[in-house]
């Protein structure tokens, strides 16, 4: 039987923006993958959330960024888990549930250039195929095997959407509409 192959987009997605919904697709369609799931993290190891967001904001604003498109999915392993979140555990608990599943890490090209700080990283690529993706200013360069992907150049961040919500700023066109929606009716990232 052919196994199933799925493209894991992780972070806090806080919120979720065009660039990460782009990334996605091109990732889905250039790979010819049979879903993304999008995985938002308990705890970052090398960041620290400062929003104000809960976990299910940030789930529902993924609910409401990915409902139009079928091959989305949101994976909660992460949200389970209490404390920090490192890949290597997570990738063996998917794989320990969902064993006839093949994974696709997919990383932006800051996180290509960090893989060698990362936890447990000789094992987690054996586990797994990286998926690079190239961002502004970052090289894809790194001594672990990563497949490339050249994805459309969108300077969008999460960190860009939250300062300019603190300035009332438009934050048109970088988000999903009914994202913004839910981040002006429940008040998110205001100063």
């Amino acid at each position: 039987m052919q196994k199933q192959r799925i493209g894991i987009l992780g972070g806090t997605f806080d919120p979720p923006h065009l660039g990460h919904l782009v990334i996605a697709n091109e990732v889905l369609h250039t790979l010819k993958l049979d879903q993304i799931a999008f995985m938002p993290n308990q705890e970052p190891p090398h960041k620290v959330r400062k929003s104000g967001t809960t976990e299910s904001d940030r789930v529902r604003m993924l609910e409401l960024a990915i409902r139009d498109n079928p091959f989305f999915v949101i994976e909660k392993i992460e949200l389970e888990r209490q404390g920090k979140s490192y890949s290597l555990d997570t990738i063996k608990m998917l794989k320990e549930r969902n064993p006839d599943v093949e994974y696709y890490f997919i990383i932006g090209a800051d996180m290509v250039e960090y893989l060698p700080k990362w936890h447990g990283i000789e094992e987690l690529a054996e586990l797994v195929t990286f998926i690079g993706v190239n961002r502004p200013d970052y090289a894809l360069e790194s001594p672990y095997p990563v497949q490339y992907i050249e994805v459309p150049q969108m300077d969008i961040s999460s960190t860009l959407i939250r300062e300019r919500c603190k300035k009332s700023f438009s934050i048109k066109y970088l988000l999903p509409d009914n994202v913004i929606h839910y981040i002006e009716e429940n008040g998110l990232y205001e100063s």
